[in-house]
């Protein structure tokens, strides 16, 4: 108070009085004000105003890396700072949005790490020394006498947290260090938000506990819990963590020591597969005092919310994590209050994954060691999360450089801006769901080169920290959760088949773009976008042949975006002369096995199996009363070609056992390729016509003809209590005598109002007259809704639709939109009813001449696409570059004949950017 009352006393007569006399400069006051006082009066005021909360462990909190970019505490020594409030880490740069105002300031942490090497002791006497030589490893074991160094045995981690105070129009206004000796200085309230986020798991984990399924079942309750024996021992528990230490060896606290709720004894935990973990005191505690007193709690995991805490029973028939209902109570036998606690250590869940994502197998095979590794603008791997190599793979191919109009628009072109893009401008609450803001994350870390490290003298895994510093590793953990949290099977831990998520991300992506389409800054002349989907969609047009009178239909298919083709192994080329059937002698100077010679395929010959004439047996000819005519055939052709084509072999067919099964063949892809010959020509002069529709309609006589009735299949309906009407109806939608399908159509039908009234004059059904005017084969509709068994016909002849006609497409469709197949049915037909709104999709789509260069193509190892590895090939600088997670090199073979999708850009792009992107 006095220094304020001094301070405007010099304000007011500096402003009033005017020297008359020169005053020697500078000015020396009489006393100083400490920057700290006028910097804690502030902090307190915007703590008093609410700009902190205290995390709970069910709150989001983001203090691994930046929601906009990857810069995590590791990146710079500036770090990250987390808001107080909202508890959303950012850098400095981006605190704030561009549509906050001005004078908007907020409190925050700054949370700066670095990894440091250990040092090591020299005769025991204290001295300091790096280990300059690192021992071989003579047992295949990671954390062991003999084995390969366990990370925490090479490296420490140095963190340093502050009090940050931002304003969006001075950037740091004050920052002061927060450590266990100044924590005291702040307000509680600030120290407590501290903490909590300091402490809090963060979202990453929480992330990877969910896709990992640890928690698949609730952890069962201790049948030990209710009559636990209690040892009145006088033993009370600190609450001060610094007071904690495993009383078997003396050690610290360290994260890993557990209490015994019956005796009071703090001991270390059980020791992990790789050396690291804890001393096992409490186990053996539990072994020497007769295994009677089995239940333990992990210290630094109680808070008030007592069903985070991490409990775990020795017992030898529960041995595992269980829950305790009458913990609290437990715990205040031993002195310790719940209310206020707070979460200081890892729990065992979370240390488990840690310990998966960070287990290098590459240390115990060495693969890739001939490899040459690359690094900078293009050429930055992406972490494993789990099984995401399928994800990692796609996302190289699309954002990393290879497909220039995506990274235009979501990356930085090779410039180190990456905070610029005005895709980021979103809220950072907002910013970890929105996935036009995780895209550019990606895509603009991918493309800068700002994140890369040192170029590694090997891809092989050796001691080269640049490997595995966390500076410059990036893992796509947000863009995975925004990608696939609503998706059945992209939400998991589990391996995933590429394909399949290349057109789910192009789904979601279009969708994103239409909706955000005001933050896309390359626009059409109507303000409309087009959708990242563009680049890669071509329709088909199918020639078919009417058996009955030789009559010619021209169909055009739906848009699509990948040309999925069939692999003909009786085409397979003949194997050399002189060499057995099946198996083939290697060389002399290899060893004695026997290799199975693989047969090839050339890549014409499955163009030429794709559009091959085919027979149609099952199209309903509108001409001939809606009947089948057998001996009508169809052949495929394009109708343009996109900028971008993707193939996909269908490497997988399934076994006599039902189990997909991978065929065993080579394909021979050349890198230039012409499909001039598949164009479509459209109707030709001399040919007959099938007459349109409407032709057909305005020529048919004024009762249409409907199909007949089986007698025996309606009595069949009938006798189920069905109304003569109703079974009437559904035999007409359906052809007229499948019992199966009708019951099927009955269940989804007898709701509606006119179920049960007379047919109009002529029999026909308006519901089965509306199905079959949606351009579907309503037989094929009706034969995925009664294989599949749980859709509706109105939801199976929506998704055939959507994907053109191709059944196994539909139900892959179906199965990934489970969660809510009705929202995406309506969004669907929404955009079919508003093709304006679509954007990008009401264009006209690209075409060009059809020659194609190869310029990236992605390859499974593995029995299925659900299982094995995922690794990319891109052509960079005319040179083709391996991107196996964080592995990326040059490239000496690239497996072009083994691969499972291809990339070809259309020659006449390259070298020009599409304008609308």
């Amino acid at each position: 108070g006095q220094f304020r009352h001094y301070t405007e006393k010099l304000k007011i007569s500096h402003t009033i009085t005017r020297p008359i006399y020169p005053l020697p400069s500078p000015i020396v006051p009489y006393f100083t004000i400490p920057t700290e006082i006028k910097t804690m009066d502030e902090i307190t005021k915007l703590a008093s105003q609410g700009c902190c909360r205290t995390a709970n462990p069910h709150d989001t909190v983001i203090n691994s890396e930046c929601v906009y970019t990857f810069h995590s505490p590791y990146t710079t020594s500036k770090g990250i700072v987390v808001n107080l409030s909202t508890f959303i880490g950012t850098i400095e740069e981006l605190a704030f949005t561009k549509s906050s105002s001005e004078d908007e300031s907020g409190l925050f942490i700054r949370i700066s790490k670095e990894r440091v090497p250990k040092s090591t002791t020299v005769n025991g006497e204290g001295e300091d020394k790096e280990p300059d030589v690192t021992p071989v490893a003579t047992k295949l074991g990671i954390g062991i006498d003999g084995g390969f160094l366990a990370e925490q045995d090479k490296f420490e981690t140095v963190s340093k947290y502050s009090v940050v105070l931002l304003s969006k129009s001075s950037g740091v206004v004050a920052e002061l260090p927060y450590d266990e000796e100044t924590k005291h200085d702040f307000p509680m309230a600030v120290s407590a938000s501290a903490d909590s986020i300091i402490h809090h798991a963060g979202l990453s984990v929480k992330q990877d506990l969910k896709a990992w399924e640890l928690d698949d079942e609730p952890k069962p309750v201790s049948k030990y819990a209710e009559n636990l024996p209690f040892v009145d021992n006088g033993v009370k528990v600190s609450p001060d963590p610094n007071d904690w230490k495993c009383e078997k060896t003396g050690e610290k606290n360290n994260g890993h020591l557990w209490l015994n709720l019956s005796t009071g004894f703090i001991g270390g935990g059980r020791k992990n597969w790789d050396g690291s973990g804890g001393t096992n005191g409490a186990l053996d505690h539990f072994m020497e005092t007769g295994e009677k007193y089995p239940l333990v709690v992990k210290l630094g995991t109680i808070t008030e919310d007592i069903s985070t805490a991490d409990c775990y029973s020795y017992a030898k028939d529960e041995d595992g994590p269980v829950t305790i209902p009458n913990l609290k109570e437990l715990l205040e036998r031993r002195g310790i209050k719940v209310a206020g606690m707070q979460k200081t250590v890892k729990s065992t869940a979370e240390l488990e994954v840690e310990l998966n994502a960070n287990y290098a197998f590459d240390a115990i095979t060495e693969k890739g060691a001939h490899l040459v590794p690359v690094t900078g603008p293009g050429l930055h791997g992406l972490q494993n999360l789990g099984n995401s190599c399928y994800m990692n793979s796609v996302v190289q191919m699309l954002f990393s450089g290879t497909v220039a109009e995506l990274s235009s628009r979501y990356g930085c072109n090779n410039s180190t801006d990456i905070t610029s893009s005005s895709l980021l401008d979103v809220s950072p609450v907002t910013a970890p769901d929105d996935l036009l803001c995780q895209t550019a994350k990606v895509s603009c870390a991918l493309t800068s080169g700002l994140f890369c490290g040192p170029l590694p003298a090997s891809v092989e895994v050796s001691e080269d920290v640049s490997l595995s510093d966390p500076k410059f590793r990036l893992a796509p953990r947000m863009f995975k959760h925004t990608v696939g949290h609503d998706h059945v099977d992209f939400r998991t831990g589990q391996q995933q088949d590429a394909a399949q998520y290349f057109q789910y991300l192009l789904e979601k992506l279009d969708r994103a773009e239409l909706g955000g389409k005001d933050r896309i800054p390359k626009k059409n002349e109507d303000g409309s976008v087009l959708v990242s989907s563009h680049l890669f969609s071509f329709k088909t047009e199918s020639r078919i042949v009417c058996g009955a009178d030789g009559l010619i239909k021209y169909k055009e298919s739906n848009s699509e975006n990948m040309l999925s083709l069939r692999i003909p192994k009786t085409k397979s080329a003949a194997l050399e002369d002189g060499a057995p059937e099946h198996k083939r002698q290697k060389s002399e100077g290899d060893d004695e096995k026997e290799k199975t010679e693989v047969p090839t395929v050339t890549f014409d010959a499955c163009l030429e199996e794709w559009s091959a004439q085919t027979t149609l047996d099952d199209y309903r000819w509108p001409h001939l009363q809606n009947s089948f005519s057998p001996l009508s055939t169809s052949q495929m052709r394009f109708c343009n070609f996109p900028r971008y084509l993707v193939v996909q072999m269908q490497r997988y067919e399934l076994g006599d056992d039902w189990q997909p099964h991978k065929i065993e063949v080579e394909i021979d892809v050349p890198e230039q390729i012409s499909l001039q010959n598949l164009r479509g020509t459209g109707p030709q002069e001399g040919e007959n016509l099938v007459p349109s529709e409407t032709e057909v309609a305005s020529e048919a006589p004024a009762v249409p003809a409907a199909p007949t009735i089986d007698e025996n299949a309606l009595a069949q309906l009938m006798d189920m209590g069905f109304n003569m009407n109703g079974c009437k109806r559904a035999l007409m939608a359906v052809g007229g005598s499948n019992v199966e399908a009708a019951m099927n159509w009955v269940f989804d039908h007898n709701g509606d109002p006119d179920f049960n009234d007379p047919l109009p004059e002529g029999g026909q059904d308006t519901t089965a007259a509306k199905s079959s005017g949606s351009g579907v084969d309503e037989g094929m509709v009706m034969s995925l809704v009664e294989s599949l068994g749980c859709f509706t016909i109105d939801q199976v002849r929506a998704a055939v639709k959507h994907c053109s006609g191709a059944a196994d497409r539909a139900a892959d469709w179906l199965f990934s939109h489970m969660d809510d197949l009705d929202g995406a049915i309506a969004s669907l037909e929404s955009n079919s009813a508003q093709p304006s709104a679509g954007g990008g999709s009401s264009k006209p789509l690209e075409d060009g001449e059809g020659k194609y260069t190869l310029v990236g193509l992605i390859s499974h190892i593995g029995k299925n696409t659900g299982s094995g590895h995922y690794v990319a090939h891109l052509k960079k600088d005319r040179k083709w570059v391996i991107f196996n997670d964080e592995k990326v090199a040059l490239s000496e073979n690239p497996p072009i004949r083994h691969a499972y999708m291809y990339l070809f850009q259309r020659n006449d792009s390259i070298g020009s950017l599409h304008p609308g992107f």
